[in-house]
């Protein structure tokens, strides 16, 4: 055995190896389902392959923590957490874009995940992970490209020469005419906007088939949101002339139970805290100060709409807790008590 592999797990390594069982074993339930009712012949295969990528990162993940001595997360269940025979929600194109988003989520969070290991064991599975996540998010992108269903972010013109700042409006013209967007400003404006769109088409589905009244209007809170989200950006790329994405929702009208309702609104809290880590890079590499106060606006308010759907599922009892750090004024009180 290397001698690497005799060191204990890392706080970092730890919450990292907890978030991805996590991740992977809701994608199982979602990813199952979406080859239960796949038809496209083309995109199936496509679905089987990330499904079967996650089943390998959760079976890889339970035997390093069982190495470990420690826990395996619950997470989710076949069995408990999806219908199989639960009529179509969602069309075999949905389920190529949401394979294509959680690819390029994946790609950040895997490199995360991989400059944050000590392990030469763990380092070399996140590697891994990186190469898988790469090939997934091509498969899917190329599929996509294919089919007619890729939308390219906006063309600007090209640079013939450099040129440098002048002025300090190029950040702080708040009054004034506001400078062109940048070339990075325009990409994340179009990647928040085609994030969203799914999101809009998720929580649809979701509200739908949800059990409880509370997840339900959760859920249909989140797509108003979405919406006021969408303008917002699309408003800015509008001023610009600058086309926006088109937004489709196709979700089927299935209101049959599919999903439970803790597998739903987890996936729900973790792409809004997924949306404020986006805001905030775009926040950071976004010079124009309206774009900055726009975002942070937008992070307050789905602040707040994080924090209701943590009560929702902390009331249901829904919410699993992460690896915590050891509570020393608690343990050195129950050793007082026994004193």
């Amino acid at each position: 055995m290397e001698q690497g592999k005799q060191i204990r797990l890392t706080a970092s390594e730890m919450g990292e190896l907890w978030g991805q069982y996590m991740n992977d074993s809701a994608s199982i339930c979602m990813l199952t389902y979406f080859l239960e009712k796949a038809e496209d012949t083309e995109i199936k295969p496509v679905i089987a392959h990330a499904l079967e990528l996650s089943q390998a990162h959760v079976q890889k993940i339970a035997e390093i923590l069982t190495e470990e001595k420690n826990v395996i997360p619950y997470g989710f269940k076949l069995d408990e957490d999806v219908d199989l025979t639960a009529p179509r929600l969602y069309p075999d194109s949905y389920a190529l874009n949401f394979i294509n988003q959680m690819a390029q989520i994946g790609l950040t969070s895997y490199a995360t995940s991989l400059s944050l290991t000590s392990r030469s064991d763990l380092t070399g599975y996140f590697k891994e992970c990186v190469r898988e996540t790469m090939e997934l998010y091509e498969m899917s992108k190329d599929l996509l490209l294919q089919k007619g269903l890729y939308q390219r972010p906006p063309n600007i013109s090209d640079l013939e020469q450099i040129e440098y700042v002048k002025k300090q409006g190029f950040v702080w013209d708040i009054f004034g005419e506001k400078r062109p967007l940048s070339a990075i400003e325009i990409a994340n404006l179009d990647a928040n906007i085609k994030r969203n769109a799914l999101g809009i088409a998720t929580l649809i589905g979701f509200s739908q088939v949800a059990k409880s009244k509370d997840v339900t209007q959760f859920m249909m809170r989140g797509i108003e949101i979405a919406k006021q989200h969408i303008q917002s950006f699309g408003k800015k790329l509008g001023a610009e002339n600058l086309p926006v994405p088109m937004i489709r929702a196709d979700v089927t009208e299935s209101t049959a139970h599919t999903f439970s309702d803790k597998l739903m609104m987890f996936y729900t809290t973790t792409l809004i805290g997924l949306s404020i880590g986006y805001y905030g890079t775009a926040i950071a590499q976004s010079p124009r100060i309206d774009l900055g106060v726009m975002y942070n606006k937008l992070i307050l308010g789905i602040q707040k709409y994080l924090e209701d759907g943590g009560n929702i599922m902390i009331k249901n009892k829904w919410l699993e807790e992460p690896p915590l750090a050891s509570n020393r004024k608690d343990l050195a009180q129950g050793n007082l008590s026994r004193c």
